[in-house]
């Protein structure tokens, strides 16, 4: 090297703060200014091409663009080389000789008003190719403007304050080289295993060739940049594959573009298997955030919403900060605007999938519908237009059909004013149950929800196309009249009304809140209902945890509304009995509580249950009065 016209020049007071600040704060993990250096030499290889198409005389007009990295471990020194638009002396001064030029001072006052909160501002300032300064003793910058008159030139620096610009002898090509000496303790930057894991995470996806030593790394194509007309189901399957690390094919997936609020490109993958139904743990999200081909963040937080964790794929955002840093996208705003596009294009994609193919829709729900049940629960913000996602059984179509709310409203009859459920193990216990007699008799419509989170699902949404949602085990549901199809004639209403204030004398109002004739029931002898229309038995079951005793069950009496009905052959007998036989009629009384309690599922200790049967059995074989 040469010293014509080497020239020696100080960093501003100001740009020395900042150079200390991007070499020693900015940065947590090292290895990001190799991410750094190759997106710079990307954008001048950028504006070489763009150079090119509007300039008529170029200086290596043939030469062609690519990026080539080469790690020197005895050397202890690592070489980023690009055949891009290179500098002259002046932009030399300009661009390396400060940083942010346009902005230094606002740099400065940003961090100040921080209270030293570096990281949060890189995004702001164009510092990155100053990151080299985190793992260099030194760095050389050889250039070779793109103008036919360019010179060849040396920027050097230490980082230390002063930096020089010279000629070298050599004729350069067109470009820049970067040489960095490494630091002792960075030494692993100069071995070509450590630099290629770095370069295959960070710049896989680059536009140009990039190569190192003699290696071309980037043989995949950033296919979420195509249109999707451009790009086969089978690229779709290998980029799931290689991209995402799967060992399965995709069950299906979302490719799209956005150009407001944010430029947004980005492949959504809907895996074939559920990971955590297999076992495997709490799923983990595997979509990756790039800015402009390159990878910003691996695992970004709140990309999606957490009830997304099974989605994988890859964004793409050209209004991200090419370095903004990995702890300033966890409270962007940026963030959070490209959440709600990806989280709002995920739903519509679903809800056209269950119009179009409902059968596959089924499967996936099946599979899948833990996370969208999740995303009703708790995604306040996306609660209502996820709701049509739901699906469950029904009582009026056949057993493993599945239903929607919006379908269910379309059925409901003029005068219905609410969409009613019940929770069951299965369909055969729900209709065995007595709780549907009233709905079935009126031909009233009634979902099935077997899942144990279902009834939490629907009380959290507790309003649909302006329909509240409740559970049919409820006591404050008016029905109205209904056809009776039991046999034989009621009690008259005046021993009605003397049967069920006996009967939740006998039985305390501890137990008994309220006993009435039961206008709901058909076949059934008596029923308990919930005195919380919204809250369903099984919820109520989840509340009752907290007062169960050592053995796990709970002797908490469970205060309910019971309606006996006043048709059936039981009542009748038990209205003469308590007359006839009061110990035996109380002891039917409580047996008949506990049924309806088994039957709502709220029983939980059954062990004064058996020991009454017996005693009632021995009664009866006694040839009581009743008996006969």
């Amino acid at each position: 090297m040469s010293n014509t016209n080497a020239t020696k020049h100080s960093f501003q007071a100001e740009v020395k703060q900042v150079l200390d600040i991007v070499a020693h704060s900015i940065y947590k993990d090292r290895d990001i200014f190799l991410r750094e250096l190759v997106s710079n030499a990307s954008d001048a290889l950028e504006k070489m091409r763009y150079t090119k198409l509007t300039e008529k005389e170029v200086f290596e007009p043939e030469r062609e663009l690519e990026i080539t990295i080469t790690p020197d471990e005895k050397a202890g020194t690592i070489e980023i080389a690009d055949t891009g638009i290179g500098m002259t002396r002046d932009e030399l001064v300009e661009n390396l000789g400060t940083i942010a030029h346009s902005g230094t001072k606002a740099f400065l006052q940003k961090i100040k008003e921080n209270g030293g909160g570096n990281e949060n501002l890189i995004g702001q300032f164009g510092v990155g190719f100053f990151s080299a300064f985190m793992v260099a003793d030194e760095v050389k910058f050889y250039t070779r403007s793109w103008k036919p008159e360019g010179e060849s030139l040396c920027w050097t620096s230490d980082g230390n304050g002063e930096y020089t610009i010279e000629t070298v002898d050599e004729a350069l090509t067109r470009g820049s080289r970067l040489v960095v000496k490494l630091k002792d303790e960075y030494k692993d930057f100069s071995k070509k295993d450590k630099v290629k894991e770095v370069l295959e995470r960070y710049s896989r996806y680059i536009a140009f060739p990039l190569n190192l030593a003699g290696e071309k790394l980037n043989t995949m194509q950033a296919i979420w940049l195509k249109s999707k007309s451009e790009v086969t189901e089978q690229e779709y399957k290998d980029f799931y594959k290689m991209h995402c690390h799967a060992w399965d094919e995709p069950l299906d997936w979302l490719h799209f573009s956005a150009d407001a609020p944010l430029a947004i490109n980005a492949i959504l993958f809907f895996p074939t298997h559920n990971p955590e139904a297999m076992g495997f743990g709490r799923a983990t999200p595997e979509v990756t955030l790039h800015c402009r081909k390159v990878l910003i963040d691996s695992e970004p937080k709140n990309l999606l919403p957490d009830w997304l964790r099974f989605m994988k794929g890859v964004v793409d955002s050209a209004d991200l900060p090419l370095n903004i840093s990995r702890e300033t996208l966890q409270d962007s705003a940026l963030i959070q605007k490209i959440n709600r596009v990806l989280t709002k294009r995920v739903i519509k994609h679903l809800e056209e999938k269950a119009k179009k193919s409902p059968d596959d829709y089924a499967k996936f729900w099946k599979d899948f519908g833990n996370f969208l049940r999740e995303g009703i629960a708790t995604d306040e913000e996306n609660r209502d237009i996820l709701a049509p996602l739901f699906r469950c059984e029904s009582s009026i179509l056949d057993a493993g059909k599945l239903t929607s709310l919006p379908e269910y409203v379309e059925r409901m009859k003029d005068s219905q004013k609410e969409i009613y459920y019940l929770v069951g193990a299965n369909r055969e216990s729900i209709e065995a149950g007595p709780y549907l007699e009233a709905f079935k008799s009126r031909g009233i419509e009634v979902l099935f929800l077997y899942d144990g989170t279902d009834d939490y699902v629907l009380n959290r949404l507790s309003t649909f196309k302006e329909k509240s949602i409740v559970s049919a085990d409820a006591a404050d549901i008016d029905l109205g009249d209904a056809p009776q199809t039991g046999t034989g004639e009621a009690l008259p209403e005046d021993k009605m009304k003397s049967l069920c204030e006996w009967f939740q004398k006998v039985l305390g109002k501890e137990k008994v809140a309220e006993c009435g004739a039961g206008a709901r029931l058909v076949d059934s002898p008596a029923v308990a209902l919930n005195q919380d229309k919204f809250m369903s038995a099984s919820m109520r079951r989840v509340m009752r945890m907290m007062t169960r005793d050592s053995s796990g069950l709970s002797d908490t009496p469970v205060a309910v509304k019971v309606e006996l009905n006043p048709r059936h052959t039981l009542i009748h007998q038990l209205d003469a009995m308590r007359d006839n036989n009061p110990e035996l009629a109380q002891l039917v009384a409580e047996q008949i509580y506990d049924n309806t309690l088994v039957a709502a599922g709220l029983l939980e200790n059954p062990r004064g249950m058996t020991k009454r049967i017996y005693t009632i059995l021995e009664k009866l074989s006694g040839n009581t009065p009743a008996a006969k």
